[in-house]
């Protein structure tokens, strides 16, 4: 095999183990492993293709690591909806006392607590937070 078919076999497995992975940084490495590719077609030499795919691939990883897709998105574990299920569920708060109370919520007692903004009357409330064994609750 000549050098620039070398070069997209392995940029076509980079692209393979891309699917498993769920990130961009392996296709940004087959993106330079490409650019290697065509510098072989260019007729450049063996460590020619390798320094432009090596910074094809180093652009490409930084340009993706400043942009939102290479930065998980940041957000408190106690908030966030996708690692506690809780949040967003309801529940019936008979009677406050000093802006806490007491709930069965899933079978067993929870204290609840107001949330930034909520009025301390009997009623439905929704779970916003999370701390331990407490529910943080807002009138929404």
């Amino acid at each position: 095999m000549t050098d620039w078919m070398n070069w997209l076999v392995v940029a076509g497995v980079l692209v393979i183990a891309e699917l498993f992975t769920g990130t961009f940084y392996l296709l940004m490495i087959a993106i330079g492993l490409g650019a290697g590719a065509l510098a072989a077609i260019l007729g450049a030499s063996g460590p020619a293709q390798t320094l432009v795919a090596a910074v094809v691939g180093l652009g490409a990883t930084a340009v993706l690591h400043r942009s939102r897709f290479g930065r998980p998105a940041r957000s408190e574990p106690t908030r966030d909806r996708n690692v506690n299920l809780d949040i967003g569920q309801r529940v019936v708060v008979p009677a406050w006392q000093n802006g806490q109370a007491r709930v069965l919520y899933r079978g067993a007692l929870w204290d609840v607590e107001l949330g930034p903004g909520a009025i301390p009357e009997a009623g439905d409330y929704r779970i916003v937070e999370v701390l331990g064994n407490r529910l943080i609750v807002s009138n929404s």
